[in-house]
């Protein structure tokens, strides 16, 4: 049955793609640009302060000059390790900290009649604590884990809530579109966000702050810009909605979980949908742990200054959507899995000749991001693209939440990976090359799947073009 594109509809999907606007610069700006810059740094002035040698391991200077990673030690939850791999630890702990609330946050919006309050919380609670993030200060780096972690609790239960809301607001032919749109508006906000903020911080002497102050004010508003922009979104989408029924209070917080165990276990009727979804898993964390610390890669260990990383990660953020387009026309021609596979070897490339950057040549670390930006957004949106034919009719909602756990239960394994190899190397060279593992993998496995038997079996029609 086809439902007529109405005023009103698009009405509720432009809030919908507004809502994509208003997260991204959390994602763009305090993950990706100034969070893996200036924690790092902060912890490092702390042990700094503190510092003791040991054995031929001295604390580096501000410059790095003794060493190309940051070894001053510092201390969180019990743990020891270089300050200069406090980053890679802190996203790995936050993306373990979201999956344990995933799963409450998409039970608890299932049995609320006021699903958009929900989302507006979880927003909220993220973008309060984004912009806590600014009384980061002299050597408080602790303020800044709490902070960040809260913030990731709001981004990704929001995230979760935000998803569901597709389900409701378009019908499967039209899913594809409007996706695909939210994804764009979301590259396009966090790239006008900081760019903006780029120009902020490069002027910051003429606004009369220091570079420090410049980029607490970043955090501000980017949790600004979330609570803002958040504010029209929820209200236009959909008031109500008809709650699952179940269980309520306290017993929904394991709700979710037990929702989570019977998707998985339905989905054994289904294993090759199952096989694609896990060869996603392995290739997208290293596609996020990439994002988020090439900056500190260019920091740490190229000593380019934040203005070059800064416009790094912007042409990365908005060449993100020209490469999401032209994937898009590949796929029309010789497939999406072909596609996909041809983007996971770019991205082998694009690695290895970042292991070979020369320090002190910004055009090659400009070049690296020119090649991450035109596969970035093109992996993510045919992987997604593809994985949604390979579901049974009528059960969107729940492999997409088994898309979104999954997604995040894994994706602290590249940055786990990538701060152990730094600390045991004690160069993110040798950290960023063995990012590679993961696109490896997921070549093979991707490789190995029967995307059309994988449709069909779903009780879909494959495409003409596959």
């Amino acid at each position: 049955m086809t439902v007529a594109v109405t005023r009103e509809r698009k009405r509720v999907w432009r809030a919908w793609y507004l809502y994509d606007w208003a997260n991204s610069p959390f994602y763009s700006s305090v993950i990706t640009v100034f969070g893996a810059l200036f924690l790092s740094e902060i912890a490092s002035a702390d042990a700094k302060t503190n510092f003791t040698l040991n054995g031929d391991r001295a604390c580096t200077d501000s410059s790095g000059a003794s060493s190309t990673l940051q070894n001053c030690d510092v201390s969180l939850f019990g743990l020891q390790f270089p300050a200069g791999s406090l980053w890679g630890y802190l996203l790995s702990i936050a993306t373990v900290t979201q999956v344990l609330v995933l799963p409450i946050a998409g039970a608890i919006a299932d049995r609320s009649r006021h699903k958009r309050r929900i989302l507006g919380g979880f927003a909220f609670l993220g973008a309060v604590a984004s912009a806590l993030m600014f009384f980061i200060a002299g050597t408080n780096w602790e303020v800044g884990v709490w902070t960040f972690i809260l913030a990731n609790i709001g981004y990704g239960g929001a995230l979760v809530v935000y998803y569901s809301f597709l389900v409701d607001i378009a019908e499967p032919d039209e899913r594809d579109a409007v996706s695909s749109k939210g994804w764009a508006f979301g590259y396009l906000g966090g790239g006008l966000a900081l760019a903006l903020q780029l120009g902020f911080f490069l002027g910051h002497d003429a606004f009369g702050v220091s570079e420090s102050l410049a980029v607490r004010i970043c955090f501000l508003t980017s949790g600004i810009w979330w609570a803002v922009f958040t504010i029209p979104a929820v209200r236009a989408l959909p008031q109500t909605h008809v709650p699952k029924s179940g269980e309520r209070g306290l017993s929904v917080l394991t709700a979710g979980f037990k929702e989570l165990k019977r998707t998985i276990k339905d989905a054994r009727a289904y294993p090759l949908t199952l096989a694609f979804l896990g060869s996603y898993l392995v290739f997208t964390d290293g596609i996020t742990t990439v994002v988020a610390v090439s900056a500190q890669y260019g920091k740490d260990e190229l000593k380019y200054s934040t203005q070059v990383l800064i416009v790094t990660i912007l042409v990365i953020q908005f060449l993100a959507y020209a490469g999401a387009m032209i994937h898009g026309a590949i796929a029309a021609r010789i497939g999406a899995k072909k596609t996909i596979l041809g983007s996971l070897v770019a991205w082998v490339a694009v690695l290895c000749f970042a292991f070979f950057i020369e320090a002190g040549q910004p055009l090659q670390f400009y070049a690296v991001a020119v090649g991450i930006g035109l596969v970035l957004g093109g992996t993510n949106a045919l992987s997604r693209s593809l994985f949604g034919q390979m579901i049974p009719e009528g059960k969107d909602a729940q492999y997409f939440s088994l898309y979104v756990v999954g997604e995040r239960g894994t994706s602290w394994l590249g940055p786990l990976l990538f701060a152990a190899v730094g600390q045991i190397t004690g160069s993110f060279r040798y950290a960023i090359i063995a990012l590679v593992i993961f696109f490896v993998l997921g070549f093979v496995f991707v490789w190995l799947v029967p995307v059309r038997r994988a449709i069909e079996a779903a009780g879909n029609r494959p495409p003409a073009v596959l």
